[in-house]
């Protein structure tokens, strides 16, 4: 009998969590797997992916950096956590069933739009190079079917197979934005809102930049997930001008070290206009309100150093658009007099290294201020400044660390002109702007920006783009100094919303069931609203009371004074649940509080309470 018993259990065991080779397409080997570009790098240290138990300890110590699964002396753990081809081939099956299934809802095949459609509502773009491998697979498939670009479940496991832990991620909303098409509704609006402003001037000393069209207005933002969103005149090139700055004084950083830089550069704003001719003390330049170049030719002697830029700014752009304007270069040169000026300047202090060829630092530096890019490319190119010098859509490391930090510091401090303390008091982030009316917006950790608008203020900024700037602030819990605990009145797009407000259901319910007084009285302290329901209607004194936790039901009543007439499914009150279970003491505490209770708020002292607890939600 226990055989059969045993028997029968291996047997479900085997249709459940399929091991045998020949139970599903092979898919690709972990290790394989996890050193894809589709897989981001924090992923790979956790200690469960999915919500799977196992994965890590089947397979992370016994395929380190390095190593092959095939490889014999590759697995230093023995028995039960070696996990062969065949595992592995069933757990990626599993995944890619599960995500066959949440995107199907309930139908046998899928068609391709649908799939996109779902894909992009993640933030997450066809385009995207992590998922070349699975877009190229399902044109193949159009191709090649007969189905009308339909997919059935073996059709999409092909497809995504070598994508599946990054798609998975993204359809389970574990990106630093959970819910991307709620927070893109709100940089939506507060676009339009900017587009209606009218003031500035397009700059006009530079005759190039004169022809710019004052009606572009153009946001792209890319999140360290590389979750993609633009909105306006995003795919038009224009020259990053002084958005280079930053950009190639990380690369000077990386290449050569914070110390030997500094050197020749300052920390400290000058708090003059920008082209202003002065040294601080130490006889260095000040940071951030010069014209001189970031990446003078002494640093990179082996290639032409415009080339070695452009390829770090590629790598920094996911090898999205980055282009050169031979008609801003000359316009630079032919009216760059007070830059010039600068440069001399600069020589007669001594300020350049010894043997640095002054002109070629400004013809250099010309060059770099003509480099174009789209208000899309920059976004990523921002977004590898949020993500500590990894480009998020690549996965390469561009930038190190310190490079990185130094940076984001000194475009905090110095990066909008003389408007930097306003914009650092105002909206507390990382930016550059440019005279082309770009502005490069850094979230640590969250996202990069790009807004182009050419208009100027007086001071040289894109009117408005520091408008949007300050709304996406005042919206979202983005500056750096907001507290992201007791920041009741600003939405932070980082928290996940519906999943959190079940789980609180679940913990409070669960409390009630184990009697648990003092977990009941730490979620009232929060704010928490102690007459929620789950799914059967039933709130926490239906638990308690059908349990006979008397010292629960107490709490409830004397404490949280919660309504005892609430309803369930099946039209049962607390009290009633009481006597079914011949609880008497619950039951004679109940009866009691029905006689004596009454609703002690009005209608809109209800509605003010319901608003205050929704805003100390974010106290928890």
């Amino acid at each position: 009998m226990r055989e059969t018993e045993a028997q029968t259990q291996a047997e479900g065991e085997a249709r459940l969590y399929p091991q045998s080779p020949g139970s599903r397409p092979k898919a690709e080997g972990a290790s394989k797997l996890l050193s894809h570009p589709g897989c981001p790098q924090r992923f790979l240290n956790r200690e469960i992916i999915f919500g799977i138990p196992g994965w890590r300890s089947g397979l992370a110590p016994a395929f380190g950096p390095g190593r092959d699964p095939g490889d014999p002396g590759s697995n230093p753990m023995s028995g039960s956590r070696c996990m062969d081809d065949s595992s592995e081939s069933g757990m990626l099956s599993r995944l890619g069933d599960l995500l066959f299934y949440t995107i199907a809802e309930g139908q046998e095949r899928i068609p391709i739009h649908k799939f996109t459609t779902a894909l992009k509502a993640t933030g997450l773009q066809t385009s995207d190079p992590r998922l070349r491998d699975c877009m190229s697979q399902m044109r193949r498939m159009v191709r090649e079917s007969s189905s009308g670009g339909l997919l059935d479940r073996d059709l999409f496991q092909k497809c995504v197979s070598s994508n599946i832990v990054l798609l998975t991620q993204a359809f389970r909303k574990k990106f630093v934005i959970p819910d991307f098409e709620e927070f893109t509704s709100h940089v939506d609006r507060i676009f339009e809102d900017a587009k209606e402003l009218t003031g500035g001037k397009v700059a006009a000393y530079i005759p190039q930049l004169a022809k710019s069209n004052p009606d572009l207005w153009g946001v792209s933002l890319c999140t360290v997930d590389g979750q993609r969103h633009s909105v306006g005149h995003t795919k038009i090139p224009f020259c990053l001008q002084s958005c280079v700055k930053p950009l190639t004084y990380a690369i000077s950083i990386s290449t050569l070290g914070t110390e030997y830089v500094h050197k020749f550069v300052g920390k400290e704003p000058s708090g003059l206009r920008y082209n202003k001719l002065s040294l601080n003390e130490e006889g260095e330049y000040y940071h951030g309100s010069d014209q001189t170049p970031r990446c003078p030719p002494f640093l990179f002697p082996p290639i032409p150093e415009a080339l070695f830029v452009l390829q770090y700014l590629n790598k920094m752009a996911g090898n999205e658009y980055i282009g050169f304007s031979n008609a801003t270069f000359q316009s630079e040169k032919e009216t760059g007099d007070r830059n010039y000026a600068i440069g001399y300047y600069l020589k007669e202090k001594k300020c350049f290294p010894k043997g640095v060829d002054m002109m070629a630092a400004l013809d250099l530096y010309f060059q770099l201020c003509s480099v174009e890019v789209t208000c899309e490319s920059g976004s990523v190119m921002a977004a590898t400044l949020a993500n500590g010098g990894i480009c998020p859509i690549t996965g390469e490391s561009v930038l190190s660390a310190e490079a990185v930090r130094n940076t984001l510091s000194l475009m905090h401090s110095c990066g909008m002109y003389d408007f930097s303390g306003q914009f650092a008091f105002h909206v507390g982030l990382p930016a550059k702007s440019a005279v082309s009316g770009a502005i490069l917006l850094v979230v640590p950790n969250v996202m990069g920006m790009m807004c182009l608008s050419p208009p100027l203020d007086k001071l040289g900024n894109s009117h408005r783009g520091i408008s949007f700037c300050q709304k996406l602030v005042s919206l979202f819990n983005f500056h750096n100094y907001d507290n992201l605990r007791h920041c009741a009145r600003k939405l932070d797009p980082r928290r996940e919303g519906g999943e959190v407000r079940n789980k609180t259901v679940v913990n409070l319910l669960f409390a009630a069931y184990s009697g648990d007084v003092s977990a009941l009285r730490r979620f009232a302290l929060s704010a928490m609203d102690m007459e929620q329901k789950d799914y059967d209607s039933r709130t926490a004194l239906h638990v308690a009371a059908a349990e006979g936790h008397i010292e629960v039901v107490k709490f409830l009543i004397e404490a949280c004074k919660v309504n005892p007439f609430v309803k369930d499914r099946w039209g049962n009150v607390p009290l009633d649940d009481a006597v079914q279970f011949n609880h008497l003491e619950v039951v004679k505490l109940l009866q009691d509080y029905q006689d004596s209770y009454t609703p002690s708020e009005t209608q809109a002292e209800a509605a003010a309470e319901a608003l205050s607890k929704e805003n100390l939600e974010s106290m928890v």
